[in-house]
């Protein structure tokens, strides 16, 4: 189960980086920047897993994971303009078949 985890996490990741970069591009182009902090809740119980998944967010172009608290599994982000949370971690189901 955790290769099919793998492979849909890099897959999704992949997806994401494309997306945010061109999404990244065109805000800043605009000039439509808004930064904002939001606090994530994740699903994930493992702290490896909680430190990939900060990663991953931060790796994706306009978001940067500032903070992880692992007692209560939230991630402070910093992103360029307002995402939706499924925007923000949409690997975090396949991170947690690979840790959890």
């Amino acid at each position: 189960m955790r290769i099919l985890g793998v492979i849909g996490y890099l897959l999704v990741f992949l997806k994401a980086i494309t997306e945010a970069w061109i999404d990244t591009v065109r805000i800043s182009i605009n000039g439509d920047i808004k930064p904002e902090i939001v606090e994530i809740k994740s699903i994930i119980d493992s702290p490896a897993g909680l430190v990939l998944l900060g990663w991953s967010i931060t790796a994706t172009p306009g978001t940067l994971v500032i903070d992880i608290d692992e007692k209560n599994k939230i991630l402070k982000v910093a992103s360029i303009y307002p995402r939706k949370r499924e925007d923000i971690v949409p690997f975090e189901p396949y991170i947690k078949k690979i840790f959890d």
